[in-house]
């Protein structure tokens, strides 16, 4: 038996999962695998490489950096979130990301994309953060419209919610059994058709299965929390979520809201830690 920690993307709603990794890391919860989706995967990095309180303190110190995320850096550059210095000057740079922990720790780390041409999901899993690495967490979390195509071997990429938000089937599929998985939106979310959809649709004239698949993506997404309900009603698997919507933007300048939903995390997570403790115990 193995055990997983997924993690949903959704932008600035991922400061909760931050908070919430944050408990986790501080008392020494230790997982066999991870995967991240989108922000998961941009932040869920940090638990790979055993760094509590990094995801928080670069956005705060960040946050009104137009390098950072603007809609400056999208008219300028194609990337709402700045590419070169979000996962080039931030890891290297400005507050260092520890590559070596990231390389010697034992537990596996995958990160979702998309890609463009058939409109599947692609599953790439990151034993040591380089140049590459750095790019496959940038095509997971590069959104629609508001990013420029990622390109790694040739394949066109993009966030990895267009095609499995949640990938609670994957990692079940190759042997994760006890699976903990922590959810941006609260319970009884249902995701609507987007409303860019025309745009979008616009941005992705090259790539139709894209096209398609973001166009049925609220469908998708919601029989996947279909079955993350039946799974979880058995006790199969354990789900974090905020109590209620987070009151973030997908952009966030001010720090006073992103140390609130970082607050709301590491709460629901300090509250839940026996339980979480008591079915992770169940491996073996």
């Amino acid at each position: 038996m193995k055990t997983g920690l997924i993690l949903e993307g959704g932008a600035m709603r991922g400061l909760f999962s931050a908070g919430v990794m944050d408990v986790l890391m501080e008392n020494n919860i230790v997982f066999d695998g991870a995967i991240g989706v989108s922000a998961g995967a941009a932040f869920g990095c940090n638990y790979k490489s055993q760094q509590p309180g990094r995801v928080i303190r670069y956005n705060t110190r960040f946050a009104k950096d137009p390098r950072y995320a603007s809609f400056r850096s999208w008219l300028k550059t194609g990337n709402l979130f700045g590419a070169e210095f979000c996962y080039r000057t931030i890891p290297n740079e400005l507050d260092l990301f520890d590559a070596q922990t990231f390389a010697q720790n034992p537990m596996e780390f995958y990160v979702v994309c998309t890609d463009l041409q058939t409109g599947k999901a692609v599953y790439q899993k990151c034993s040591q953060v380089d140049e590459t690495c750095f790019e496959w967490m940038r095509a997971s979390a590069s959104m629609p419209v508001f990013s420029r195509v990622v390109t790694i071997d040739g394949r066109p990429l993009l966030d990895g919610g267009m095609a499995d938000s949640i990938p609670l089937r994957f990692f079940e599929k190759i042997g994760y059994d006890t699976n903990v998985l922590i959810l941006t939106q609260p319970d009884g979310y249902q995701k609507k058709p987007n409303r860019l959809f025309p745009l979008i649709r616009l941005c992705l004239r090259k790539y139709p299965q894209a096209a398609q698949t973001m166009q049925h993506r609220h469908e998708q997404y919601n029989q996947t929390l279909a079955y993350i309900k039946q799974q979880e009603s058995t006790g199969k698997i354990l789900v974090i979520r905020p109590d209620t919507a987070l009151s973030i933007g997908r952009v966030e300048h001010h720090t006073d809201r992103m140390l609130a939903v970082y607050q709301q995390g590491r709460r629901v997570a300090e509250r839940r830690l026996d339980e979480i403790r008591s079915f992770l115990s169940k491996k073996g």
